[in-house]
């Protein structure tokens, strides 16, 4: 200062003391290392959890993150790395964090991990550190390694990788980041690293086939890596058509060698029996299936899997936990709401652990999707229990197969036409049989009385005109499914209530697509075309009913079917159609059914859907929008009197709204009725579609108003608008739908005539228009 020397008056500060690891190049891991360093930064992020499949590249990214504190200027002091793993020891990881604080002594080592814990907790206390633990499988207790607990105080942070998300939650993550597989075009960046140019240019067809072989391994950096150098000094295309056939049967011997012995660890640290069943049991279906979650439930409970309960309301409470876990485990991925998806290198691994460790258990016949055109010759028939050969071109099954130990078989989206009577003549343990989509199949051979084991039928979707007779032989049928048969005329009197063990019973009718192309019903003589009185009648009878999707003909059959308890405890989606009367409908009478989750209003000649007694109601209830609280998609068709949908304020987790071909309907939400509530009741309505994702209007030429009002719609995802020639406003405003990526689906015309509250929200939302052809 004397000298007045003021070129530099700070030194810059010092990286952390940090050993610097070697690392592959990182692939496509820059985002997601960006995202976690945007966390390290944040001072009330303290515990950092990344979590996602084995070999999609966690290790590469904390290997990525830990170099980086050595060149990124950072206040740490020191940065720990530890290997964890499968069996961990304690006192392994305490030497490793003494090497880089100061404990490496001979003397140190022959602590006891007590000791050790609080030493390492004398030293990191007065420190500002990061804790890199890598390949968590079980919470580790900071406490127990001597590890303080990272906090905004102590500005210190813990990061750790995991193929659980589970172990986020269990180990205190305050932000849980998933490593996420190659998107195609990356995926393919790498693969072509690892073959070498000087392979893929030896022929002009080999590229081609690469892309085949890069796709079968699904984005996972480790597949990609080991079977583009198995690939590097193959240069004939015999031999990169051999690699998809054998990639195709999961026999690649680097597969079956590297990638998959690496993920059975996650299928092995299943913490049951029940659970890695209920995993295997997904390989069933083809590759990239969107495999809904309740009905794979419903087969697991079938099967006899969940065997914890023996109904399935409560059956469906262990398997959706098992369907957490495998979500959490990453073996398997959301898809929406509803449906569940399997990696292809997952499904691939999960067919080889079937081949290899569980053929004395459970052995699969698995040809889904495979283009089979004749049904498949099974060389040792004798030990399959589980066929899947969905999603293929067979239109024959004339065979008389014997499959002593056959428990479940897979025929849907298939081409069927015929099943000879003899199909099913050994198959005496048959359990499940699924011959959904199979829209060529016009009848079941007599010889279906010979599944006297089967507990679940799946007919939806088939051209089936008449029920046999012989069904009355599967008197342990638990599950029957008739939805969508279009053509099904007869279902034999006494057939429906011969099954005393049934609990879950659909039938259910696709009358859309047919009535916007101005057709009849499906068949004059449905079997539903006298009232489904006789139906209701069998189905009361039925005691452990659970699960009931029906149609419901007219007001008379309505109230007959409500003033059964049996109806309203298990009623779960209700199809009212051809109501000629009444005009008024009073939708409160519906209140009771307690489970209710979808309601279809179809060709009613219904003016108005009204609120009778709602003060009354509202009066002894403490919400009053908890009327409908199961209620989640309502469907109106061809309601041509109908004016308004107000009654939907009843249903505050509504997620899906559709309504076609009504006349007379000039606003969703009426305001006069709003109004009316309000008076009626002295309480305000509550904001309507908070949980809505979906909203589909056709054909309403009179519609004006969705809602007087800009809603939030914090939920929504999807917007059509298709002949509303005079809606002319949507309730939105810049902060509708906020962080969402909104799609407004209608024609170019419809779109030039919308009238926005001002620029701001035509600006927000014109992104979100695609045009509707």
């Amino acid at each position: 200062m004397s000298k007045g020397a003021f070129e530099k008056v700070a030194e810059d500060q010092p990286a952390a003391s940090v050993v610097v690891r070697p690392v592959e190049q990182t692939v496509a891991l820059e985002s997601t290392i960006q995202k976690v360093w945007s966390c390290i930064v944040e001072k009330d992020v303290g515990i950092i959890g990344l979590y996602g499949l084995g070999g999609v590249g966690k290790t590469t990214l904390l290997t990525n993150l830990n170099n980086k504190f050595s060149t990124t200027p950072n206040d740490f002091e020191v940065v720990i790395w530890a290997l964890v793993s499968k069996d961990y020891d304690v006192e392994k990881i305490q030497d490793r964090i003494g090497e880089n604080v100061g404990y490496s002594d001979g003397s140190w080592k022959n602590k006891s991990a007590d000791q050790k814990a609080i030493d390492i907790y004398g030293i990191l206390s007065n420190k500002r550190f990061v804790v890199l633990l890598d390949d968590l499988w079980q919470r580790v207790d900071l406490n127990q390694v001597g590890i303080p607990k990272p906090s905004q105080e102590n500005g210190s942070k813990l990061i750790f990788t995991t193929r659980s998300l589970e172990i986020c939650g269990e180990m205190g993550a305050r932000r849980k980041i998933k490593v996420e597989c190659l998107e195609p075009e990356t995926a393919w960046e790498l693969f072509q690293d690892k073959v070498g140019d000087e392979t893929l240019n030896s022929h002009p067809d080999i590229p081609n086939l690469a892309k085949q072989v890069a796709e079968r391994c699904g984005g996972l950096p480790l597949a990609l890596i080991t079977i583009g150098r198995a690939m590097a000094c193959k240069t004939t295309l015999e031999e990169w058509n051999y690699a998809i056939e054998m990639l195709k049967r999961c026999a690649l011997p680097k597969m079956k060698n590297e990638v998959f012995p690496l993920l059975k660890f996650s299928y092995d640290n299943l913490p049951n029996a029940t659970m890695k069943c209920c995993f295997l049991y997904c390989c069933l279906y083809p590759e990239d299936y969107c495999i809904p979650k309740k009905r794979l439930v419903e087969y697991w409970f079938c099967e006899g899997l969940l065997d914890k309960f023996d109904r399935i309301n409560e059956a469906q409470m262990q398997g959706g936990d098992i369907i957490s876990s495998l979500l959490n485990a990453c073996l398997l991925e959301r898809d929406g709401e509803n449906y569940v998806k399997m990696h292809d290198v997952i499904r691939d691994m999960a067919l080889w652990i079937t081949r290899k460790f569980e053929a004395t258990e459970d052995t699969f016949f698995v040809k889904a999707g495979a283009q089979l055109s004749q049904e498949p010759y099974v060389k040792a028939w004798e030990r399959v229990k589980r066929m899947s050969v969905m999603k293929n071109e067979i239109q024959l099954l004339e065979e008389t197969p014997k499959y002593p130990n056959l428990r479940t078989l897979f025929l849907s989206n298939n081409n069927l036409k015929v099943i000879s009577d003899g199909f099913f003549q050994f198959i005496p343990h048959l359990t499940v049989l699924d011959l959904s989509e199979n829209c060529y199949l016009r009848a079941l051979p007599k010889g279906i009385s010979q599944l006297v084991s089967l507990e679940c039928i799946d007919l939806s979707w088939t051209g089936i005109s008449e029920l046999p007779t012989e069904l009355k032989s599967l008197t342990k049928l638990k599950m029957l499914d008739l939805s969508y048969m279009s053509d099904l005329e007869n279902i034999p009197q006494y057939l429906v209530s011969s099954f005393s063990k049934l609990q879950i019973f659909r039938l259910w009718f696709r009358f859309k697509r047919l009535l916007l192309q101005n057709k009849d019903y499906p068949n004059e003589d449905n079997v539903l075309n006298e009232g489904n009185e006789k139906l209701i009648e069998e189905l009361k009878g039925l005691k452990r009913l659970n699960i009931l999707i029906t149609p419901i003909k007219s007001m008379f059959c309505l109230e007959r079917f409500l003033s059964f308890d049996l109806f309203r405890r298990s009623t779960q989606a209700l199809q009212l159609f051809d109501f000629r009367e009444p005009e008024m409908f009073d939708v409160l009478c519906l209140q009771n059914l307690e489970r209710l989750e979808v309601l279809q209003f179809l060709d009613c000649g219904i003016m108005e859907i009204k609120m009778e007694k709602l003060s009354t109601w509202v009066s002894s209830s403490t919400n009053s929008t908890s009327c409908f609280h199961a209620l989640s998609t309502v469907e109106v068709f061809h309601c041509k009197k109908l004016r308004d949908m107000t009654w939907l304020i009843l249903a505050p987790n509504l997620r899906n709204l559709d309504i076609t071909g009504c006349h007379e309907m000039e606003a969703i939400l009426s305001e006069e009725k709003l109004g009316e509530v309000a008076g009626v009741t002295g309480i305000s309505y509550p904001i309507s579609f908070l949980k809505l994702e979906t909203l589909d209007l056709r054909h309403l030429p009179k519609l004006k108003s969705i809602h007087r009002d800009a809603l939030p719609f914090p939920c929504l995802k999807h917007i059509l608008i298709k002949y509303c020639e005079e809606l002319k406003k949507l309730p939105l405003n810049p902060d509708s739908a906020k962080g969402n990526l909104l799609s407004i689906k209608g024609s170019k015309d419809w779109w030039a005539r919308v009238e926005w509250e001002n620029e701001v929200t035509r600006d927000a939302f014109l992104p979100s228009f695609k045009l509707l052809y």
